[in-house]
């Protein structure tokens, strides 16, 4: 009956880390959009306020981004366990760390709206001071984007693939392309670092095009069918050494 249950709440488990890497990816893709006015555009400092609310949504999408992530590891901790603690303990801290890493970014943002509130209140006739302010804002955000989403999410994503791969809990291609994934973000985030594309590239989408396919196609495998049952009826077995 134990056994039964389990096998049960992980099909339960799967439902639900799919749902929330949906969310976690259309949150973040709706944060950017959202951000536009204060991030692109070359008058923030009059359109960030302009666009208040457009841009605090922004930072609530964000927000869910956050939850969703950590959502994830949660979730999955109790079924990686039982393959390697360790690995899967590290899995929840990386995704715990790129949830920080990711709300830093959000301060950053609304420390910004409010530099344009001020900016615009004050009607000031040397933006100077503002201006610089405001690169530095938003230099915090672009390198919290890149060690977020990239860095941290590669390691994370590698960790949870790994198990994923030696378990059987999800088919064998989606565990590879997940680990294929990992890498490849990673990558991307040391040649960011290193100035050899920037992260809104073609080179940066094309290496984290593989991550994000990753992603999707483990959320639609989980919401349809979950955790593979005998994989799972396996680890409450027996912990796998």
């Amino acid at each position: 009956m134990k056994l039964a249950n389990s096998v049960n709440s992980a099909k339960s488990a799967g439902k639900v880390v799919g749902v929330l890497f949906i969310l976690a990816a259309a949150s973040s893709i709706l944060a950017l959009i959202l951000y536009s006015p204060i991030l692109k555009d070359t008058g923030y400092l009059d359109n960030g306020a302009a666009h208040a609310n457009q841009v605090i949504l922004g930072a609530l999408m964000e927000l869910i981004l956050v939850v969703a992530a950590v959502g994830t590891s949660i979730t999955m901790f109790p079924f990686l366990r039982r393959y390697n603690e360790s690995i899967a303990l590290g899995h929840v801290l990386f995704r715990f760390m790129e949830a920080v890493v990711i709300t830093i970014g959000i301060v950053s943002i609304l420390s910004l709206l409010t530099l344009s509130r001020d900016y615009v209140a004050a009607g000031a006739l040397d933006p100077a001071p503002y201006l610089a302010s405001g690169t530095v804002l938003q230099a915090v955000h672009d390198w919290t984007f890149m060690l977020g989403p990239n860095f941290m999410l590669g390691i994370n994503t590698f960790m949870y693939s790994y198990i994923f791969y030696r378990t059987k809990l999800v088919p064998r291609f989606i565990s590879i392309l997940g680990m294929t994934g990992g890498v490849s973000v990673f990558l991307a985030s040391l040649l960011e670092m290193f100035g050899v594309f920037s992260q809104l590239s073609v080179w940066g989408a094309l290496f984290s095009l593989p991550v994000a396919a990753n992603e999707m196609i483990l959320a639609v495998y989980l919401i349809v069918k979950g955790f593979n049952e005998s994989a799972v009826a396996r680890l409450f077995k027996s912990q796998v050494v």
